[in-house]
């Protein structure tokens, strides 16, 4: 339960999970079957054997967790199988194939092979604190999160959340902590770091266990932007904080980890709530510690969608129908980087689009279908 990276989100309105295993239970993972390449859902975050989809622990925690299965089809298989089919189908025909020709060969080639594919399968884990208002993601992956988030807004009908903090003010108090200065109140630099020139050519610097206030290390302050930098809690947790606000390579402190080892773990649960409050106490401190150099993302200036919480249509719900039947294409990301607006009001739009018939429903895998061919002149 121990969290090695995070994602993290500010809920911008109370959620009660207490008893939400019946609408988690619509989307309920189960097992690639035939030709499903991908296939994603909930599945029991505590234990297998202790059947909750939305567990409760102590001081208003909850734990959820999502399961993907994707069956591996490795290219080198594929193109194994794929290069005598091409040579017997180009001598039958006496000319060479076209690129659409062997495209279609392949997918063809992949259907066949999937239920022969062994599959992989992998858990995120969030917690969500409802005494702070945080969800905490166990990854570094932004599309993990967001398939994440997507499934419980599809189960819980909504779920309006932010990113923790403004990156753009993240990166600049970045600056100023690898130079030694107001740093987070009780952090200590570590011993890694990361820069990167903004301009086209991106020079890259990376130091490990180096001491980072060497002149070495500060003189790279002058043209490069720090992309990535290892901070310490001591006797609690060290962690990289990256400039897009994820928090990686998270290593707990053997004091930290092993305060609830007098529990034992014949009473499963009641070791994992103590384990779960322990790190989300842990958490507490980290994000208040952040918030109070950077602060959380203003909302200021961004209307709020209509499927939240008004009757008008987004200002740039029509810019972004056009962009996804130009893109055939469509993602809560995509939108948020084309437009440059926030997550939440990037996901309405999306479910907008799926209201009104533009996309489909989020699959299985995570993905949605742009359904319409054309925005009409």
């Amino acid at each position: 339960m121990w969290f090695k990276n995070a994602r993290i989100y500010k809920v911008t309105e109370q959620l009660n999970l207490t008893g939400h295993d019946a609408f988690l239970a619509e989307h309920q993972f189960t097992p690639c079957m035939g030709q499903e390449a991908v296939k994603m859902g909930f599945t029991y975050p505590v234990h297998p054997t202790i059947k909750q989809l939305v567990h409760e622990g102590q001081d208003g925690l909850f734990v959820v967790a999502v399961k993907r299965q994707e069956k591996m089809l490795p290219a080198a298989v594929i193109n194994e199988e794929l290069q005598p089919k091409i040579a017997a189908l180009e001598l039958d025909k006496g000319r060479s194939l076209g690129r659409k020709e062997k495209q279609a060969l392949r997918e063809e080639l992949i259907q066949a092979l999937l239920p022969r594919a062994m599959p992989r399968s992998s858990v995120v884990t969030v917690i969500y604190d409802s005494k702070t208002g945080y969800l905490i993601v166990n990854t570094t992956s932004a599309g993990r999160a967001e398939d994440l988030l997507a499934l419980l807004r599809k189960s819980l009908g909504s779920l309006p959340a932010l990113p923790w903090t403004d990156n753009n003010k993240l990166n600049l108090n970045m600056q100023d902590w690898l130079a030694g200065k107001n740093l987070p109140t009780g952090f200590e630099l570590g011993n890694s770091v990361e820069l990167k020139a903004p301009d086209e050519e991106g020079a890259k610097a990376k130091f490990s266990n180096h001491l980072l206030s060497s002149a070495e290390v500060q003189s790279h302050l002058e043209d490069k932007l720090v992309t990535k930098l290892e901070m310490s809690l001591p006797n609690a947790l060290s962690f990289t904080i990256a400039d897009d606000g994820s928090i990686r390579s998270i290593q707990w402190n053997e004091l930290t980890t092993n305060t609830n080892d007098e529990l034992g773990w014949d009473d499963l649960v009641l070791r994992v709530d103590a384990d779960l409050l322990l790190m989300a106490q842990q958490f507490r401190a980290l994000i208040a510690a952040v918030d109070g150099n950077v602060g959380e993302p203003t909302t200021k200036g961004v209307q709020k969608n209509p499927i939240w919480n008004a009757e008008e249509e987004d200002p740039l719900y029509t810019e972004a129908v056009a962009f996804v039947v130009e893109s055939k294409k469509v993602s809560v990301s995509a939108i948020q980087r084309k437009f440059r607006i926030g997550y939440n009001r990037s996901a309405y739009i999306v479910e907008a689009m799926e209201r009104n018939g533009v996309v489909s429903e989020m699959g299985h895998n995570g993905n949605r279908q742009v359904l319409l061919r054309e925005v009409a002149a």
